[in-house]
């Protein structure tokens, strides 16, 4: 039997507060008024008054203020909200905060199918940071390497002694390994950290500067760097999905000839780096949205994801896509470093309102769920390259949102929610 429509109730008179959806799955969203849309988000998210609020005010001048230099004032971007989103079987009501238009249209629209498939499966590594401390000066690399080496259970020991809150929460130093530093006299020794539910750079870039000192003498020089790497290949998140083609059909193109041409397209990006480039752009339309609305380092996934994209010597895509009988299956891979707790979520309220939508329980399950957006995203824009083209939908949005009247009430309304971008395909 079809599931009832949770919003029809809206237009028809019935107060949206008495609704409390239950899937991320709401036809007609985006053809509800800004104030109802909010409305019914606070019941489906079970927001209080106060942290609607939070999410719809946007960032204060005062905390502005206090987050970094020379503070003048706050430039906003539209929040919206990723719809259709079922990842692990878990519903999840996805914060994107973006200022190009279709983009939050085009990930749901994709989750929609995706979620005809079963959803998005994923899985994520355990929170691992690696710290690197560079050695120079190191004339003996054979012998620095094993004096290191000896040392390894007393530096292990060291290093978690510097952590106690962090090991008491499961976390701590895992690994430490030296390896060549591409120079004749350097050494670099990598310190792997499970930073639990915390993106980590304060804690991995401390323990560098720490256990600076003691490595230099094992080794017989002096240090040079002591940061971490953003290239955290021991903290990836991997989503795969499972369409079926005939949801694929779009305008006079058949699900066949869709699917055909979204793998063709994924061929392409593996055989050629000026593709793949435009092929992870794709991708990052859906993850970086949601890692700047869920108060995150973008800067830092994006460093990660393509400096990953190039790991065997030539850039290649993130996600991969085959068409496997009535089915097409497609698979993304990509270092993910966000936290749940510290950084920008202690001070941005708008941060903490959009974790708190996600309902993510650890580090590994919002990671799962930004990857499920770019690979949602990347869906999209192949489907509509291998159909119609990109500009047709994208460009219907754009103009739709810019013939809008542009008095200051719609263009304040606009800041705070992405009002026409939450656009569903089909209802």
């Amino acid at each position: 039997m079809p599931t009832a429509n949770p919003l029809s109730s809206v237009t028809a008179g019935v107060a949206p507060e008495a609704l409390l959806p239950t899937s991320s799955r709401l036809p007609g969203f985006y053809k509800l008024d800004l104030q109802d849309r909010c409305t019914v988000l606070q019941a489906a998210a079970g927001f209080s008054p106060e942290e609607l609020a939070a999410l719809t005010a946007g960032l204060d001048t005062r905390t502005a203020d206090g987050m970094i230099e020379n503070a003048i004032g706050v430039y906003g971007l539209p929040l919206g909200i990723g719809l259709n989103f079922l990842v692990n079987g878990r519903e999840v009501l996805v914060p994107m905060a973006v200022e190009e238009p279709s983009v939050v249209a085009a990930a749901s629209n994709a989750a929609r199918m995706v979620r005809a498939g079963g959803g998005f499966a994923a899985e994520a590594d355990e929170s691992i940071m690696t710290a690197q401390v560079e050695l120079r000066g190191v004339r003996d690399h054979e012998a620095a390497v094993g004096r290191v080496r000896a040392e390894l259970p007393a530096l292990l020991a060291e290093a978690n002694a510097m952590l106690p809150r962090l090991v008491v929460r499961g976390g701590g130093v895992r690994d430490l390994e030296v390896r060549g530093g591409g120079g004749a006299e350097r050494l670099v020794v990598h310190i792997h950290v499970d930073c639990r539910d915390a993106m980590g750079a304060n804690i991995v870039n401390t323990l560098a500067e720490a256990m600076a000192g003691r490595l230099a003498a094992l080794a017989g020089g002096y240090h040079g760097l002591r940061i971490l790497t953003n290239l955290c290949d021991r903290r990836c998140v991997r989503v795969k999905v499972r369409v079926p083609v005939s949801v694929l059909a779009a305008g006079d193109f058949e699900g066949d000839e869709v699917a055909e041409g979204i793998e063709a397209a994924s061929r392409f990006a593996e055989e050629d780096p000026y593709r793949a480039a435009t092929h992870n752009k794709g991708i990052m339309n859906g993850v970086d949205p949601v890692v700047i609305a869920t108060g995150n380092d973008w800067r830092g996934v994006e460093a990660g994801a393509h400096a990953y994209a190039a790991q065997q010597g030539r850039y290649s895509p993130l996600a991969t896509w085959r068409l496997r009988g009535q089915e097409l299956c497609g698979e993304l891979a990509m270092p993910m470093a966000v936290g749940i707790v510290g950084g920008t979520l202690d001070r941005h309220p708008v941060a903490r309102a959009a974790l708190r939508l996600t309902r993510a329980r650890s580090a590994g399950e919002l990671g799962m769920v930004i990857a499920s957006a770019g690979l949602a995203s990347n869906l999209a824009a192949l489907r509509a390259l291998a159909s119609e083209g990109i500009q047709r939908g994208h460009m219907a949005l754009h103009n739709r949102l810019h013939n809008r009247p542009s008095s200051v009430t719609a263009v304040a309304a606009h800041n705070v929610v992405n009002a026409a971008s939450v656009v569903e395909a089909k209802a």
